[in-house]
């Protein structure tokens, strides 16, 4: 019993500051960029170049993180429910 009050704790304060943290800063670096907002490539000497704009995140270097996409579909849902 109590270890299953203590894996619920845990995933609790896991859940909470993840919905803290959607909340405080909804976006995050592109994963394929890496933030820059474009791919980079070498050119035949081997010199790092910018290459082609990122499709993933139109060349803003951000991306909306999960949760927060969730709540906007859940808020956006809500919304149209009501109306």
């Amino acid at each position: 019993m109590a270890l299953l009050l203590l894996a619920f704790a845990c995933l609790s304060i896991v859940t909470l500051g993840y919905a803290a943290l959607c909340a405080a800063n909804p976006f995050a670096r592109c994963r394929t960029c890496g933030g820059f907002g474009f791919h980079t490539t070498t050119d035949r000497k081997g010199r790092p170049r910018r290459g082609k704009d990122c499709r993933r995140c139109h060349a803003t270097g951000h991306r909306i993180r999960t949760g927060r996409h969730l709540y906007n579909l859940w808020r956006r849902a809500y919304r149209a429910g009501t109306r």
